[in-house]
This record gives C-alpha cells, structure tokens and sequence, in this order.
C-alpha cells in the first residue's frame, strides 16, 4: 500500500495530470471521428476512389484496436510514462506526416501509425487519472475521464466540419501538434511510474502471443470496417479474413493461458464483475459509436443537413452528459451501487430510442430531435461511470490495468460492431421496406395518377416539355419512395439498439457490487 499511496496526487500536480490525461483522450477519440467529414475534400484531392478513401478510417481503428490489449505489458517492459510520451509522440508526429501525404496510400500508412500511438492514451490515461485520486474518491475519477470519453465522439464532427469549411483538410492533423507537444512536455515533466517487476529478456517475450494478437484483432476489424461495402462472404477476401481471426483467437487464447509470461493475462477475466463489464462496455460501444454514427447520417442523408449542422446537434445532449459525469461520481462515492444506477442508464437509453423511432420521418424538425437526445445525454451519464468502476471494482494490482485494457478494447470493438451491423441492417431493411412501398403501389390507381398529374403540371410550368415532364414525375415518386424507405430503414435501427439495451438490464442487476469506499490496491496498474 505504501506504493499506492506515492501515486496518489494532490492540489496543483493532481489539476495537471487530470488535465493531460483528459486531453489525451479528447486527442485520440476526437481523431477518431473528425475525419468523416473531411473524407469528400481528401477523396478529391488525393485522387481516390470511395473504397480506397475509407480505408482512412479503417487503417487507424484497426491500429487501435490492436495496440490496446498489449497497453499493460509494454508500460511494464519500458516504464508507465516513456511508454505514455513515445505514443504521443508517435501520435503528433503521425498527425503531421497525415497532413503532409500526397497520395492516398501514404495518408492510410501515416492513418495506421496514428492509431498504433493513440491506442495507448485511451487505457493509459483512464489509469493515470484513476491513480492520482484516493480510493474514496475514484468514482470521481472516473467520471473526469469519461467526460473525454463521451465528448470526444461528438466533439469530432463539428470540429471537422468548421476546419474544412474555413481551412483545408490537413489542418484537421496539424491541430493535434501542439496539443500533442503540450501534452508530451506535461507528462514527462508530472507523470509518475509504479515500479514494476524486472523486464523481461528478449528470449521470454510472448513474440508468438504478439503476432497472433496482431493478426486476429486487424483481421476481425477489417471484417467489420469493410464487410458491408465488400458484401460480407461474397467476398473472398472477407471470408478468408473471417476465417483467420477466428482461428487467430483460438490459438492467441490457447497461447496465453499456457504460456508462462503472456502478452495479455486472460486469466483476469475469471472476475465475474470484470466479464461483466466488459460486456456492457461492449454494449456500450455499440449504442455511443452506433447513435453518433446513425444521427448525422440520417440527418444529412435524408434531411439534408451540412455535416456541421448534423455535429452541432449532439452538442446539448453531451453538455448534459459532462454535467451528469461529476453527479454520478458522487452518488457513487455515497454508496449508490453501480448495477442500479447501469440498469437506469439502460432503461433512459431505451426510452430515447424508442422516441428516435417515434418521431422519424422524411423532414422531421430540428426541434424534434432536442429533448429526444437531452434524454440521450443522461442515459450516457449514468452508464459510463458505473460500467467502468463496476468492471474494475473488484480487481486489485495489476489486475486493474488489465481490466481496463480488456474494457477499452471491448468499448472500441463495440462501437467497430455496432457500425458494421447498423449499415448491415439498413441496407437489408432497405430493400424490405422499398419493395413493400411499391408492392403496395398501384400505377393504376387515381390517387396515384393523380399526384403524377399534379407533378407533371407542376414541372411543365417550370418550362419542361410534357414527355420530360412525366419522366421527371415518376423519378421524383421513386425518390419519395426511396427516401421513405430510408427513414423505415432508421426506425428499425434505433428500434434495435433500444431492445438491445433493454435485454441487459436483467443482466445487469445480477451483478454483485463491491463499495467503492473500499481500498484497492493501484500499484502496479499500467
């Protein structure tokens, strides 16, 4: 215990390494989605077709994703904080060269290495904030850092949207540089390492664990990246991608459990409250990734909003989940168990989803959506910082930095799987919901006929010739029947996502709950 308690941190020191911690993680999960809208600018400049542009956004989740899971090893084999300034470093330096590419091949490389060096300030940065605070206190803690967590996602898009709109689109890389200098120069000079056990030689790395870890992560999140737009086992390539990270796993599980310095310690997850947790932190992936991904794209591709119109949306919703981070902290810190206050969370995300499917429609209003995502606001707020500090309420050691690994990776997959079968799903129910619109659609009848009259008429008096004129009706007719097909298509999705969150409650409340008050050990965590 006594080394835990040189990690704690108090007054200026404890300010500046919250600060750094939060702004790392805005950094990395801000990177994440401030590219989807400067996607259309880069596609243009650089050349690329569609399928090559969204390799963008493919190349850094998966070097994401992958780095995650190894977070705890390499802070042991190179100390806590160099391993923390190395990955902004690698992060700044991949922001600029991202900025600096001039082909397209080059800018997905400089993509991949970026993720490689922002998979660690996700995991890294929660541990730092949650060690710098007392026992009694991290409920707290954790709340600080999700606001960087929730912020982070919404944050990304209308941020993109003003650079691009005022600037060029490399400029959405070159502002991570100073942050990222700032950020480089905080740690090394207030960050702190535990004292770890004795590195390991070269000849004792799990090199084997490494490799198979590397191959079934990238492969598994190149399959939900791109399954969709390739369409999913039509395509060899997914197919036989599939088929690697399955067999990539079993090996990689088989590996760790047996050998004797593993890469990543599956053991831990025999804590029932951390396998838990770490299905609700995929679940919650699903649902934070999943809505900030289907809003703007319903809103821009049937309503027509520019994209920074469509960020700007999200804007009241996360201010009242960062308002809620600090009150659920303290209701925490007083004993409230975190499975009531997860079970609640899951029940408001419910009711929001359900009233997203309520209130859809081909030209919904603005004002429509405000109270709608307000709710959405608190459900985020009472899910975040409990499903954390319930996973990680019962670890002690060096467990806790697995287990936060295990939940950063899992939120992350989530939000990779949420995406992949949201647009999976959509396109099948588009199909659906288009051939019953025209199955019920009978050319024959005078309410039909009627309205292609009143179109025609109406494109005639715009000066068209009468044959153009009909053409352009029944292309119009198709375009309502598509666009109402699209909003159905929604409907199912937000449908989806909030019996899915409600199926988890039960769940949930099974969970046994361990007082936060209670002194955990934080010693040795990454």
């Amino acid at each position: 215990m006594q080394q835990q308690a040189s990690l704690v941190e108090y007054g200026f020191r404890r300010g500046i390494i919250t600060f750094t911690a939060v702004l790392c993680t805005l950094l990395e999960i801000v990177d994440s989605t401030i590219v989807n809208v400067a996607l259309n600018d880069m596609k243009g400049n650089l050349g690329a077709t569609l399928s090559e542009i969204s390799w963008v956004i493919t190349a850094y989740a998966i070097g994401n994703v992958i780095i995650v899971p190894m977070t705890t090893w390499l802070s042991q084999q190179f100390g806590r904080r160099n391993y923390f300034a190395v990955s902004i470093m690698i992060f700044t330096v991949a922001s600029f060269l991202c900025g600096n590419a001039h082909t397209i091949w080059e800018l997905v490389f400089f993509r991949f290495l970026q993720g490689l060096g922002g998979g660690a300030l996700l995991v890294t940065s929660q541990t730092l904030i949650t060690e710098s605070y007392p026992p009694e206190k991290r409920g707290m803690a954790q709340a600080i850092y999700g606001m960087g967590v929730i912020v982070g996602p919404t944050l990304g898009p209308p941020l993109g949207g003003y650079i691009v709109d005022h600037f060029s689109w490399p400029y959405i890389f070159y502002i991570n540089i100073p942050l990222g200098i700032i950020a480089i120069i905080l740690t090394m000079r207030f960050v702190r390492s535990p004292k770890y056990a004795e590195k390991k030689l070269a000849s004792e790395i799990d090199w084997l664990g490494i490799g198979l870890l590397a191959i079934s992560v990238g492969a598994l999140q190149y399959v939900l990246e791109r399954g969709h737009e390739d369409d999913w086992f039509n395509s060899t390539t997914i197919t036989v991608l599939m088929v690697t990270a399955f067999f990539g796993f079993f090996f990689f599980v088989w590996r760790e459990l047996n050998y004797k310095n593993p890469i990543v310690a599956l053991r831990v997850l025999k804590n029932g409250n951390l396998r838990v947790g770490t299905m609700l932190s995929f679940v919650l992936g699903f649902g934070l990734y999943g809505s900030t991904f289907i809003i703007p794209l319903y809103t821009q591709a049937t309503l027509g909003w520019t994209a920074t119109q469509s960020g700007l949306l999200m804007i009241p919703a996360t201010l009242v989940t960062a308002f809620m981070m600090p009150i659920i902290g303290q209701m925490i810190q007083r004993g409230v168990k975190q499975q009531y206050l997860v079970a609640a969370g899951m029940i408001i995300f419910f009711i929001y989803s359900f009233w997203g499917y309520r209130i859809l429609t081909p030209d919904t209003s603005k004002d429509a959506f405000f109270w709608m995502l307000i709710v959405r606001g608190f459900g985020m707020g009472l899910l975040f910082v409990p499903i954390t500090t319930m996973a990680l309420s019962t670890l002690k050691g060096q467990q806790i930095g697995q287990g936060a690994s295990f939940t950063g990776m899992m939120r992350q997959l989530g939000g990779s799987f949420g995406v992949a079968v949201i647009t999976t799903i959509m396109a099948h129910q588009n199909m659906v919901h288009r051939n019953g619109l025209v199955s019920r659609l009978d050319v024959n009848s005078p309410v039909v006929q009627q309205r292609i009259s009143g179109l025609q008429h109406s494109y005639i008096a715009k000066g068209m010739a009468p044959n153009v004129a009909l053409q352009s009706s029944y292309q119009s007719l198709d375009y309502m029947i598509n666009k109402q097909a699209a909003v159905l298509s929604y409907m199912d999705i937000f449908l989806l996502i909030g019996v899915m969150f409600l199926i988890c409650v039960p769940f949930v409340l099974m969970v046994r709950s361990k007082k936060i008050k209670e002194k955990v050990d934080m010693s040795n965590a990454h």
